[in-house]
């Protein structure tokens, strides 16, 4: 990658964050908050986010392409894009909106740069704490600045933290996971927030988290950063998560035996 690449993209996510988002929260009004679907949101923040985001990826990087959360809204087709070779830009304007139109916290700017299908990059900004996570395929990740090594050890389950959300799994898996989270010393329903959840585990404030909608913009980005810390990112069967991924769901960790303790006592 471009050795000013990484540092341009920050300053972009930032830029964009403090200048767009952050201006309009808790400053919406109801017309400027609409539902893409029944209880999916999107507000006049997401719109304007992506659109500067979009204009200033394809500037830094030229015959680059982006998917976007709202692009993927008006046009289903621009999905496809995440498979393509080359350089593609996957981009979530604001992650967690229905908190961001509510005035609550938290929500993040999230980003990540694909080349030929696999992951180059990845930016999360929490805004309202301006928190920065970064990652660069094969050079680690970072935490404003500050490298960032997901634990090593083995606890029990009962000395775990983790987010375990119950949104959008089936029925049986919401039953098998419901009677595993005793299992565990502490258990959120999550943030409601995807880039909240994977900074969390990536700097060891919870060491594993669950989803099962995975959609590229609530993933990509923050599967590299916790891969790259040294964390485990692997479908509900074990398997490996790649950008076009759109089913079986997501256990991610600090290690591979949390994951594995995780995965036993939600899963099995």
């Amino acid at each position: 990658m471009r050795d000013d690449l990484v540092d341009q993209v920050t300053s972009l996510v930032r830029e964009v964050a403090q200048e767009v988002v952050l201006p309009r929260w808790r400053h919406l009004s109801a017309a400027e908050i609409h539902q893409k679907s029944p209880g999916d949101l999107v507000t006049i923040a997401d719109q304007e986010a992506e659109r500067a985001l979009t204009a200033g990826l394809t500037a830094l990087l030229p015959g680059s392409q982006v998917v976007g959360e709202e692009a993927v809204a008006a046009d289903p087709g621009v999905l496809g894009r995440v498979g393509d070779g080359g350089a593609i830009w996957i981009v979530d304007p604001v992650d967690g909106t229905n908190n961001f139109a509510a005035g609550k916290t938290p929500f993040a700017v999230m980003v990540a740069l694909l080349r030929d299908g696999e992951p180059a990059a990845g930016w999360i900004l929490d805004v309202v704490a301006d928190r920065m996570t970064v990652a660069e395929a094969g050079s680690g990740a970072y935490a404003d600045g500050l490298r960032l090594k997901a634990r090593t050890d083995d606890p029990p389950a009962s000395a775990l933290t983790g987010a375990v959300s119950r949104s959008y799994f089936p029925d049986d898996l919401r039953t098998r996971i419901e009677a595993g989270v005793p299992t565990f010393g502490t258990v959120t329903r999550g943030r409601h927030c995807a880039g909240h959840e994977y900074q969390a585990v990536a700097t060891d404030e919870q060491q594993f988290a669950t989803f099962w909608r995975i959609l590229p913009w609530d993933h990509v980005p923050g599967a590299l950063i916790v891969a790259e810390a040294g964390g485990t990112v692997l479908h509900l069967d074990g398997s490996r998560y790649r950008p076009t991924d759109s089913e079986r769901g997501l256990l991610i960790a600090a290690n591979a035996d949390i994951w594995a303790t995780a995965h036993a006592a939600l899963f099995a």
